[in-house]
C-alpha cells in the first residue's frame, strides 16, 4: 500500500486524547500524529528523500526494514516506516513548531488539523523560539539575500547573488508565510530531501506539496509558537504511554534521563512506567514515539 500524504488531515492522523496530569505542572501532550504503514517504493526514491517526506529518520527506516544505509532501493520495494510523534501540548489555535522533532503542528479550534516534517536551521545558525504571527503571503516569492547570507556566498567563494527571481534556483520554492520574527518564514524548497534536516539559515522549510497545502489554511495574524522541547511524554487513558527522544541539536536542555523522571513524576505516570523501555527510547533518541506503559515491575 503506497500512501502520499498531501495533507495530513485527520483521517490520516492517529490522534488519541490525552489523560489529564494528576498534579499541576506543564500539560501532557495531546496526541499522537503519524501511524505505522507499509510504503511502496516508486522511481527516484532514496531512503534519504523518503525519511524526508514522512518524518522519520533514513537510519532508522534502514534498521528496521534490515537494510544497509547506503544500500539502494527500487521501485516496487515496501518498506515499514513508523512516522508517530507526539503533538506538543499548549497550542489551540494557530501554528505550533517544535525545533528537536523537526515538525510543525495546525490547529484549529483545539483540534489537532495536520502535521507536517520541517527543515531547520543549522547548528551554528539556528531557528529562533518565540511567539510569532504570521506578517504576509506571498506565492512564487523574490528572495532577497541576507546581507549575512551573502557574506557566507563571498566566504566560500561564490557568486554573491543580491536577489533571486522565481522559479527552480529559488530556495524559497513556490510559497513563502513571513512571519512576526524578524527574517524568519516557512517556505517551500527546491531540495525536497533537506527537509527533516538542520540545513537552512535559520528559516522552515516544508516539502513543495506540504507548504501549498499549509498555505490554503493560514492567513495574515494567525498566531503561533516556535518551541524547544526534545523530550515529549503523553499517558492514554487506555493505558499506554508514549515517550518521544530528539536529539538535542541545538544544546538547550540538560540531562534527558533526569528531564524524563521530572516530566513523568510531574504528570503522575511513574508508577506505570516500564524504565528499562524508557532507558533505551533515551539512549535511542529515535525521534519517534515509543511505547513504554509498564508490562512488569521495573523501577527508575
Amino acid at each position: 500500500m503506497r500512501w502520499l500524504p498531501r495533507f495530513i488531515l485527520l483521517s490520516a492522523v492517529l490522534v488519541v486524547t490525552a489523560a489529564a496530569p494528576a498534579a499541576e505542572g506543564p500539560a501532557p501532550a495531546l496526541a499522537l500524529a503519524g501511524r505505522t504503514f507499509e510504503y511502496e517504493v516508486v522511481q527516484g526514491d532514496y531512503l534519504i528523500r523518503i525519511a524526508a517526506r514522512f518524518g522519520e529518520a533514513a537510519t532508522l527506516i534502514a534498521r528496521e526494514n534490515g537494510l544497509p544505509i547506503n544500500r539502494p532501493i527500487h521501485p516496487g520495494q515496501r518498506l515499514a516506516l513508523d512516522n508517530r510523534h507526539i503533538v506538543p501540548a499548549g497550542q489551540e489555535e494557530g501554528l505550533l513548531i517544535n525545533l528537536p522533532q523537526r515538525h510543525l503542528f495546525l490547529f484549529r479550534q483545539g483540534r489537532l488539523l495536520a502535521a507536517y516534517p520541517v527543515g531547520l536551521g543549522k547548528p551554528d545558525w539556528p531557528t529562533p523560539s518565540g511567539a510569532f504571527r504570521v506578517n504576509e503571503l506571498r506565492r512564487h516569492p523574490v528572495w532577497h539575500v541576507p546581507p549575512s547570507i551573502q557574506e557566507e556566498m563571498r566566504r566560500q567563494g561564490q557568486v554573491v547573488r543580491t536577489q533571486v527571481p522565481p522559479g527552480p534556483d529559488n530556495p524559497l520554492g513556490d510559497f513563502w508565510i513571513g512571519l512576526s520574527i524578524h527574517g524568519l518564514g516557512i517556505h517551500g524548497t527546491v531540495a525536497p530531501a533537506s527537509v527533516y534536516h538542520f540545513r537552512s539559515h535559520g528559516c522552515i522549510r516544508l516539502h513543495p506539496a506540504d507548504v501549498q497545502a499549509l498555505y490554503a489554511e493560514v492567513a495574515p495574524g494567525l498566531s503561533g509558537r516556535i518551541i524547544y522541547e526534545p523530550i515529549l511524554l503523553a499517558g492514554f487513558p487506555d493505558g499506554r504511554i508514549y515517550l518521544e527522544v530528539n536529539p538535542d541539536v541545538y544544546h538547550r536542555r540538560g540531562d534527558a534521563w533526569q528531564a524524563l523522571n521530572d516530566l513523568a513524576k510531574t504528570q503522575g505516570l511513574a508508577e506505570r512506567i516500564d524504565w528499562a523501555k524508557a532507558r533505551d527510547v533515551v539512549a535511542r533518541q529515535e525521534g519517534i514515539a515509543r511505547a513504554v506503559q509498564r508490562t512488569s515491575g521495573n523501577g527508575p
